[in-house]
């Protein structure tokens, strides 16, 4: 995937992201991944290479038996985010050629109802 490429499904990702009540993005200070946050608690990660692992991809919360599906389902899109992945953080790979953006967001909106308060989460609209 080129940099324009990546810099686009990063842009949508971010996009996303922060159209979810008090939801912003910032640099995470280790490379080029980006933390989404909601009230200092993270949501989401866009993650660039981690670690030398060559995938770009976005990190969410789930359940842990929502994990051990997706995993199951497509382990070459899905995977147990490193260090995260015994709380249930998943990684869904964003630099294959082709990215369901419904999935993404709705793992997002998922993301986001288990980490916000639950006044934020009320607001949401999806």
């Amino acid at each position: 995937m080129d940099e324009k490429e990546t810099e686009r499904r990063k842009a949508r990702l971010t996009e996303i992201c922060e159209g979810f009540p008090e939801a912003a993005s910032e640099p995470s200070g280790h490379g080029p991944h980006v933390v989404y946050r909601v009230r200092k608690k993270t949501f989401a990660w866009y993650v660039d290479n981690h670690h030398g692992d060559d995938r770009i991809s976005l990190w969410v919360k789930v359940t842990l038996d929502e994990q051990q599906a997706l995993v199951g389902s497509d382990p070459e899109r899905f995977y147990s985010a490193p260090y995260m992945g015994q709380h249930g953080w998943v990684g869904a790979r964003l630099d294959l050629p082709d990215v369901d953006w419904d999935e993404i967001t709705e793992l997002l909106t998922e993301s986001y109802r288990l980490i916000a308060p639950k006044r934020l989460v009320e607001q949401l609209t999806t």
